[in-house]
């Protein structure tokens, strides 16, 4: 601890603190629900969905924040910082992405969930499929990629506060955790949804900030290009400094990872049931894209300049904090750097709320312990102790991490994919889905990714995940025409008729 830079920890300090004072806000909304009976206006209602009540802005923001995670501030500037501009081409393709999932869930999603009581997405496959096996394998999934999800956010949470502030990786970690831990249990989904809203505003100015000093420091655009350009000609085409790496196949499967199929992610997903009404969606939709194209753009263009402004670094993990530091006077850096640790506590905060509510509304209050659904005292209690275990988990899971965390962050991504994309889209606009379809889909989707990962990391010279999408989405069709249609329940309560 002796080299520990307080000048830049104390205004994270500050900006901690901030979270708890929300964290303690929103508890009051918790405790208020808690002594309702039954499950609709009760705790899980408020504790996982934060009563449907987001406006436009706040929408927006946690749409965003959630989904641009350590992936996009701290590894994808570190790919950047790698593989230079090819890794800024390739990240801009999640722009649309606040969009596109609006605008396909939208307002259906949202009438849907509020029709049958969905305060999960497992809790819409449950009413969909009517199909506990189903639901089962689902929530296990969840738990399973989200954990491996967070591990590599609190890998990146820990390698910020390490690289700028000099504490060690392992204390930076436990003091990331505590924090997290801590606002994310006592508030609920109110706490992060306006714990995201705070985050996204330091996110996109630390982002402006940042960028606008990168460029100072390199001379102009102009100049730094040309410097990457004596370093390695590489470094400032599409197709990266290693061949063959982001070929047209490769960069166009791509988008359907961090793109078109950011729809199958339940953190994702949960924020389009849990908006106000109709100009809200509006409202998320313009903020969201806006939003989004000023920080990818950003950070990744950060990472790919660091090649000039800072050579040399170990790890690219490490690119935002050391030009922060190098930069900044170190209370400001301090100030700077909470924007990106801010995206992932973003991230971290909505996943643990949906682990806690595929344990506990999914799997404990369904098959386990069915009467606690009307003891609303006692689900807090397990959620409570269920968020403070996955914590515990997630914690031994990045104790040891990878040398860049974004693989292991697009990993658990493309699992979460796999089960999930075509049960929610297909099971939302197509009659004929069924749960002998969704089943096929699942297993197919999620075996051979983990297969083509080992064996054919580049099917067809895609990107992994394009091919078991693919795959799955023909299975789902096939298998749903060949066996028995969905009830008329089912039908009627999804479509009305």
């Amino acid at each position: 601890m002796t080299n520990t830079n307080w000048n830049v920890l104390m205004p994270l300090i500050f900006y901690f603190i901030g979270v708890f004072v929300i964290g303690f806000y929103s508890m009051k909304f918790v405790s208020k629900a808690s002594i309702h009976e039954g499950e609709e206006n009760g705790f899980l209602s408020e504790y996982l969905a934060g009563g449907r009540d987001l406006g436009g802005f706040v929408l927006a923001m946690t749409l965003v924040t959630t989904y641009l995670s350590a992936g996009s501030f701290i590894g994808g500037p570190g790919a950047a910082y790698t593989f230079g501009m090819a890794w800024v081409f390739l990240a801009m393709t999640q722009m649309p992405t606040g969009y596109f999932t609006l605008a396909v869930l939208g307002k259906k999603f949202a009438i849907v969930a509020r029709k049958i009581n969905a305060v999960t997405i497992t809790d819409f496959i449950r009413a969909r499929y009517k199909n506990d096996a189903l639901v089962i394998l689902c929530s296990i999934s969840i738990v399973a990629f989200f954990i491996a999800a967070m591990g590599a956010q609190w890998i990146g949470a820990a390698r910020l506060i390490e690289g700028s502030v000099g504490i060690p990786y392992k204390i930076a970690l436990v003091f990331f955790a505590i924090t997290v831990l801590m606002y994310t249990t006592i508030g609920g989904f109110r706490a992060v949804a306006l714990t995201d809203t705070l985050q996204g505003v330091i996110m996109t100015m630390g982002t402006i900030a940042l960028f606008v000093a990168t460029i100072h420091a390199g001379g102009g655009i102009s100049n730094i290009i040309q410097k990457m350009h004596a370093i390695n000609p590489g470094l400032i085409t599409p197709y990266s400094i290693k061949e063959g790496f982001a070929t047209k196949a490769w960069v166009t499967s791509f988008w359907i990872l961090v793109g078109f199929s950011v729809v199958g992610l339940p953190s994702v997903g949960m924020r389009a049931m849990s908006y106000k009404d109709s100009k809200s969606l509006k409202n998320g939709i313009i903020y969201g894209t806006v939003v989004s194209m000023v920080l990818i753009l950003g950070m990744h263009m950060i990472g790919a300049f660091g090649i000039v402004v800072v050579p040399g670094i170990g790890s690219g993990d490490l690119v935002v904090p050391t030009i922060a530091t190098k930069l900044f006077p170190p209370w400001v850096a301090g100030i700077i750097l909470a924007g990106p640790l801010a995206a992932v506590m973003s991230t971290v905060d909505s996943q643990l709320l949906i682990v806690v509510g595929a344990i506990v509304n999914d799997l404990y209050a369904n098959y386990i312990n069915p009467r606690i659904k009307n003891n609303a005292k006692g689900m807090a209690k397990v959620s409570f102790v269920s968020a403070i275990i996955v914590g515990i988990l997630v914690f031994m899971t990045a104790f040891n991490p990878p040398t860049i965390m974004v693989w292991l962050n697009l990993y658990a991504n493309a699992g979460l994919i796999s089960t999930f994309i075509w049960p929610i889209i297909l099971g939302l606009y197509w009659k004929r889905a069924n749960t002998p379809g969704a089943f096929a889909s699942i297993i197919t989707g999620v075996g051979s990714y983990i297969l083509f990962s080992k064996m054919w990391p580049r099917p067809l010279g895609m990107h992994t995940i394009g091919l078991p999408l693919i795959l799955s989405f023909i299975v789902f069709f096939i298998v749903s025409l060949s066996t028995e249609k969905p009830s008329k329940e089912i039908i009627k309560t999804f479509w009305g008729v």
